[in-house]
């Protein structure tokens, strides 16, 4: 079961940064899918992104930090330019048509990791509700 929620989330992250202008082929696009991962587990990363997301993903891929933070920063920016105007107003409340400037690297991560921690855990609450009515159901059809 764990696993499956796992992979449920990869893919919703994977569906998140595709809609917002990620191109797949970057190896920033791998760096952010599992920064936004490990965020999703633990926030606190987020608020450490120099000394706690760049130098794990940059141990877990084989290169350096700052190599792992240029990636990410690219990968952001083709984004920012390309991407679904919508979803970055929905997440960000503005866009790059707005003229603001794109958001940082922590701000990127910690937006998505919070919008997958709320769909997760309303499908969770979802999930749980529906097998409480279900079993309520069979308790009931039992005892008539």
């Amino acid at each position: 079961m764990q696993k499956e929620m796992e992979k449920k989330i990869e893919q919703m992250i994977s569906h998140m940064m595709l809609d917002m202008g990620v191109p797949a082929h970057l190896k920033g696009y791998r760096y952010v899918r599992t920064a936004i991962l490990m965020a999703e587990k633990d926030m606190k990363v987020v608020g450490s992104v120099t000394k706690l997301l760049y130098p794990e993903i940059a141990k877990r891929y084989s290169t350096t930090d700052g190599k792992v933070e240029r990636a990410i920063r690219n990968a952001i920016e083709i984004s920012w330019e390309r991407g679904n105007r919508k979803t970055f107003e929905n997440l960000f409340g503005y866009c790059a048509e707005s003229g603001q400037g794109r958001p940082t690297n922590s701000e990127y991560i910690a937006a998505i990791a919070d919008k997958v921690r709320i769909q997760v855990g309303a499908q969770e609450r979802a999930e749980i509700l529906t097998s409480d009515r279900n079993f309520e159901q069979e308790e009931t059809a039992g005892t008539i």
